[in-house]
């Protein structure tokens, strides 16, 4: 079995992960179906085998993943893809997923991205929130906004990733791309760095902790745009995610610091339409006095009724953007209920 084999027929298929697991066949993601890329299991010694080819092809050492049994890392196959990697044990053998990444960034148009989303790129200021689970294009999403940062301002933008998932080439900015533990140590330590560095923007990878949230929010608050992500769904889950993360003493002091450095949340989820197919549909929040207002009261759960109504603003729901997405054709009824927040609602709506 050769891995580059296996890469090549993901990579072509346009698929999204590879399955190296021992007890099944090796497997690749197509639009959220897995398809056999091979007609017998794989044993112990070939996933062994494979993913030992994946450390050669990325010139990276084992001895971390023996420490600690996983293990997150990229590697290029020049003239093919960039692919992500996360290597693991499970029932004492080794095995791994990797996720292709594509050299070239996606066309925002072709991501259906909304164009108001895209318009953050002229912010100067501020802090950007790109939230939602594991796979539902948050990365994607943030490299379009750093691309169209690139191709039309003249700033410095450094990116601190866990690991590298696109390569963006020097157009009208510079950009600097680091990777943790290859470039440097830890978020918290490079985003203290980074402000030494001349940034203009900084796209960080994931707010994971309290040292990284307080981190993020300084570079915000002292004048550089800061875009991140949060593995969280919705803007009132993100808002009680950031504050529930400090200890309570400190949490009144969070709430006015967030609602001087924040200024737009997007919450999205991955559906599929009719084509079988996967859409994205956007939830959009941006500071306002209301909404800060309800922040400091700590009202954050009436957040979701003024993003509801707040439409002239720019603002949107995720309920109101699936009904939207039904009523344009590109989902159907079923879609519409089992992805939407508030159901009974949704379905008052649908009639």
């Amino acid at each position: 079995m050769e891995l580059i084999s296996f890469l090549t027929t993901v990579t072509q298929q346009r698929g999204a992960d590879l399955f190296i697991i021992a007890g099944a066949p090796c497997c690749m993601r197509v639009d959220k179906t897995l398809q056999p890329l091979s007609e017998s299991k794989l044993l112990p010694n070939d996933t062994e085998t494979l993913v030992r080819e994946v450390y050669r092809l990325a010139n990276r050492d084992m001895d971390k993943f023996y420490q600690t049994w996983d293990d997150d890392f990229s590697f290029a196959v020049p003239g093919l893809a960039r692919f992500r990697v996360n290597t693991y044990r499970q029932r004492g053998s080794l095995a791994a997923v990797i996720r292709v990444v594509s050299f070239t960034i996606p066309d925002w148009k072709e991501m259906h991205i909304l164009p108001q989303i895209m318009d953050l790129a002229r912010l100067r200021s501020g802090m950007v929130l790109v939230t939602g689970a594991a796979d539902s294009g948050k990365s994607t999403t943030l490299a379009c906004l750093v691309d169209q940062i690139n191709k039309t301002r003249s700033c410095h933008i450094i990116t601190l990733e866990d690991p590298i998932e696109y390569l963006h080439r020097d157009q009208k900015s510079i950009v600097s791309q680091r990777e943790m533990t290859i470039d440097t140590a830890t978020f918290p330590t490079a985003l203290r760095a980074c402000l030494r560095q001349s940034p203009d923007v900084i796209q960080l990878g994931e707010m994971r902790d309290m040292e990284t949230i307080r981190a993020a929010m300084t570079a915000a608050e002292t004048g550089h745009l800061l875009l991140t992500t949060l593995h969280t769904r919705g803007a009132v889950s993100t808002i009680d995610r950031i504050i529930d993360t400090f200890p309570a003493e400190q949490q009144e002091q969070i709430r006015i610091q967030l609602c001087s450095v924040l200024h737009t949340v997007i919450s999205q989820q991955l559906l599929p339409n009719k084509q079988g197919k996967l859409v994205p549909a956007f939830e959009i929040m941006h500071m306002n006095k209301a909404i800060a207002s309800l922040i400091r009261d700590r009202k954050i759960h009436q957040i979701d009724n003024t993003i509801a109504t707040a439409g002239a603003e720019g603002m949107i729901s995720m309920d109101q953007y699936i009904l939207n997405l039904y009523q344009a054709g590109q989902i159907d009824r079923d879609t519409a209920i089992r992805f939407a927040r508030n159901q009974d609602q949704l379905l008052r709506k649908l009639g």
